[in-house]
């Protein structure tokens, strides 16, 4: 069944235009909270959090309304990391959770996400229900809900994050700058580094609303790799807007991303932590990451782009790791979701057993050269049936000789096709990159 509201990863868009509108949030809350009693004959409690821009509150408050009027309590948790959500839903055993974020995303877009009971992506067959109850005129339940703010939600979750490391695990000796995007782990990140002994230096952490992934974060490191270099840092760690992606930079001063990330743990897995089976990364994944992992000896599979692909070929493979070249990381061994602080920490036990420093550890795969360049959609088009763009795309291969990749990705969360080509000498890559690109250009325009 096709999905009207529903993507890759929820609800997402601009703030103010359908869907992402207070009186949309308050049908929807409705909508979720009547689907949720019917499935669990009887009203239950649903948590709300969400991250730091400034549109949140009014959609927390919406979204609430709609709950309560459904029969739900609702259990609010405030400004709370994506995966903390799905931690607290578990533990708290509600019927959901819900995020209210837009992840890395600028401020002026919001979205909403569910997770079921187990802190796991929300069953298709539920949001299909949803959508079907929004189409459906809104009553008030006979027994409304009560709401409650849970003020103790941050101290859980950074017990629970610091709780996932071997017993008498530290980071004394290690300085960190922490980048928290002026996000969602603002409140959060820094104190699991510092109470596991680390030296750290906030950075990126005075949310105002609006500010949220600006010039910082895992999208945007470059400031980050400037401050780590400044204060002679070890490394420095930046998250994104809602806390489940993570990219490193080393002391050099050089981005460590998603793929190299899961290279590490998967290296110290596999020496360390009784064998690493397989690693599920997506097609963006690059042919360097695979190559390495093959040295090693452990799998490697690919999904589509999205972390609930991967974790559906995970599954079937029966693998606990997997993640994307965008630092979306999912430990299955210790969390059920992507979780920025979880994956950061694996990183960090992980070359603090191997003894070695964040640079060398990154050293056993040779990531090949990949330009990605995005162009904006101004309208679909099935690029796999337009001859000018497939003629380019053959074009492209031909010339990398079969020692690259070429990927045309339209992406599920941004109006834009992202164009990438892979291969061996970067001037090459970069300039076939550019040529395709134009080509899928004058087919979206």
């Amino acid at each position: 069944m096709s999905r009207k509201y529903f993507g890759t990863d929820g609800i997402r868009g601009r703030v103010g235009e359908a869907p992402i509108t207070p009186d949309f949030m308050l049908k929807l809350g409705w909508a979720a909270g009547r689907v949720l009693v019917d499935r669990y004959d009887g009203p239950g409690l649903i948590l709300i959090g969400k991250d730091t821009r400034i549109s949140g509150y009014m959609f927390e408050s919406a979204l609430q309304a709609g709950l309560i009027n459904a029969g739900v309590d609702v259990g609010l948790l405030g400004p709370m990391p994506t995966p903390g959500i799905a931690y607290l839903t578990r533990t708290f055993q509600a019927q959901a959770g819900i995020v209210i974020s837009a992840s890395h995303n600028s401020y002026y877009d919001n979205g909403i996400k569910f997770f079921s009971a187990n802190g796991t992506k929300l069953a298709d067959d539920i949001e299909h229900a949803i959508e079907a109850q929004l189409d459906e005129p809104m009553f008030t339940a006979e027994r409304l809900g009560k709401a409650r703010r849970i003020t103790d939600a941050a101290g859980r979750y950074i017990e629970f994050c610091k709780g996932t490391m071997p017993w008498g695990f530290n980071l004394s000796g290690l300085q960190i700058v922490v980048d928290c995007a002026h996000g969602a782990t603002y409140h959060i990140a820094p104190s699991v580094f510092s109470e596991l002994g680390a030296k750290v230096i906030p950075f990126a952490t005075e949310p105002n609303g609006t500010n949220i992934n600006r010039s910082c974060g895992s999208t945007n490191p470059e400031a980050l790799k400037e401050k780590v270099q400044e204060v002679g840092a070890d490394l420095g760690i930046a998250f994104d807007g809602d806390g489940d992606r993570v990219v490193f930079v080393d002391h050099k001063g050089e981005i460590v991303d998603g793929d190299e990330l899961l290279y590490i743990i998967a290296a110290y897995q596999q020496e360390y932590g009784g064998g690493c089976a397989g690693v599920v990364g997506t097609l963006m994944s690059n042919f360097g990451f695979e190559l390495g992992l093959k040295k090693l000896g452990i799998g490697f599979a690919r999904a589509k782009v999205g972390d609930r692909y991967v974790i559906e070929t995970m599954r079937k493979n029966g693998w606990a790791l997997g993640g994307e070249s965008s630092g979306h990381i999912v430990c299955s061994n210790v969390t059920t979701t992507g979780d920025g602080i979880i994956s950061a920490l694996q990183v960090l036990l992980a070359i603090c057993t191997m003894e070695q420093s964040l640079n060398t550890a990154k050293q056993g795969m040779a990531k090949l050269p990949q330009t990605m360049i995005n162009v904006h959609r101004v309208k679909k088009v099935d690029l796999a049936k337009d001859e000018a763009v497939q003629k380019a795309v053959a074009a492209t291969e031909e010339k990398l000789s079969g020692r690259g990749r070429v990927l045309l990705r339209p992406s599920g969360t941004e109006p834009v096709v992202r164009v990438m080509v892979e291969g061996e000498d970067k001037a090459q890559v970069k300039s076939l990159a550019q040529e395709l690109a134009r080509e899928v250009e004058k087919a979206l325009s």
